[in-house]
Parts: structure tokens; C-alpha cells; sequence
């Protein structure tokens, strides 16, 4: 179907930056494993153009699903795509990352698709009746500065695979991100299962209350 161009949703300049964190973030995974200052900057620049096209989309009434589910499918290969590489720089610690992007993956998917199914505008909408932890997370600032911190670490173990770089007192500045940042990490993650935990709660409902309706249809027949 032809839409009209002022309509053309493939053309927001939301969905335009989003298609740049694609072309950054592919660019970032050819250069992962040889070149960790070209990977490095894209990966990052990708990551941070993930709170500009938020901003693009409210100044420009812009906001669609289409670009919801872009953003999302862009964070989380994004972060994917890095963590596959973490695996193989760290081989001990591949069990967590593997953890990780799991819980990452299956968490978030859950809860964005359990608040299209209970029909509401974003997955980032809340209202006083949500989990206290939702509503904190996703306060625009919180997430922001949760989803960075999240990035700095694992950007930070990245780029220890192959430089220390300057130095703070005599110890590595990445390494000293990467251990400020750890505990965010972890919390982060936990947050991740909190959205499965919630979601699975509101699915549930939505189950009940269908399976309810189709029972009173049932029995509204046999009366008849």
C-alpha cells in the first residue's frame, strides 16, 4: 500500500536516526575483533543516539510503533552483537554473558509484547496502578542513566581486551568504569527479570479475563 509521504512513518526522523545506530552498529560488529577505536566509537555513538531519537520523537509527534519496535530490536542486537564478542575475549566468564543476554533478550521481549497484547500506547507508559520498580525504571531520567552506565561497562570490558588505557593513580580508567559500573550492571539485569516478572503477572490476567468471557459466552448458549 502506498502511504502518503507526510505519512510515510518509514521516513520520521526518529526512525532515520534509528536506521544510522543499524549501519553504526554493523559497522562496530566488522571491526569487534581488529580495530576496538573504530568498533569502540560506533558501538558508542549507536548506543547514544538511542536517547536522541526518543527526544526526536516528541519534537516532532513522531512517535510510532514501528519506531518503538526498531529501537528495541536495535538495543538489544546491539548489545547481543557485543557480548558474543566479550565471550570470546573472556572465555571464563561466558556462562554470564550468555546469562546475560538471555535474561536481556527474553525479558524484554516479554514485557514489550505483553503491553502491545493489554494495549498500551509504549512499553515505557506507566501510571500508578504499575509494579513501584516499573515506575521508577522508567522514569526518563533513571532510564537513561541506567541504560549508560549498563553501556560503559560492558564498552569498558571491551576495550580492556586490548589497551589499559590512560591512567587514574597508577590504575587502568576502564578498569575503574568497569568496576563503578559492575553493580549497575547486575541491578540492571535484575530490573530485566523484574519486567518478566511483571509481564507474566499482566499475561496471566489478560488469560483469566479471557478465559472468563469465553465461559460466559459458553454459558449464555447452553441458556439460550
Amino acid at each position: 500500500m502506498n502511504v502518503p509521504q507526510h505519512d510515510n512513518i518509514f521516513l520520521f526522523v526518529p526512525n532515520l536516526i534509528g536506521y544510522g545506530r543499524i549501519v553504526l552498529a554493523l559497522i562496530a560488529f566488522w571491526f569487534m575483533s581488529t580495530n576496538y577505536v573504530v568498533a569502540g566509537w560506533c558501538y558508542a555513538i549507536s548506543a547514544l543516539l538511542d536517547a536522541v531519537d526518543g527526544h526526536a520523537a516528541r519534537a516532532f509527534n513522531q512517535s510510532t510503533r514501528f519506531g518503538a519496535m526498531l529501537d528495541q530490536l536495535t538495543d538489544r542486537c546491539g548489545t547481543m552483537g557485543l557480548m558474543v564478542t566479550l565471550s570470546l575475549f573472556y572465555p571464563e566468564y561466558m556462562f554470564w554473558f550468555q546469562l546475560s543476554m538471555a535474561i536481556d533478550v527474553a525479558c524484554h521481549w516479554l514485557y514489550m509484547q505483553t503491553s502491545v497484547v493489554v494495549g498500551k500506547t509504549s512499553h515505557k507508559a506507566t501510571d500508578l496502578s504499575e509494579n513501584i520498580v516499573m515506575r521508577i525504571y522508567y522514569k526518563k531520567d533513571v532510564l537513561t542513566f541506567m541504560c549508560c552506565v549498563n553501556e560503559a561497562f560492558y564498552i569498558s570490558l571491551y576495550v580492556l581486551h586490548f589497551t589499559t588505557g590512560p591512567l587514574l593513580f597508577g590504575i587502568s580508567l576502564f578498569k575503574i568504569v568497569a568496576v563503578l559500573t559492575a553493580p549497575l550492571a547486575v541491578l540492571k539485569a535484575l530490573i530485566s527479570c523484574m519486567h518478566a516478572y511483571v509481564a507474566s503477572i499482566d499475561l496471566a490476567g489478560v488469560d483469566k479475563r479471557e478465559r472468563l468471557e469465553k465461559r460466559a459466552k459458553e454459558a449464555s448458549k447452553r441458556s439460550e
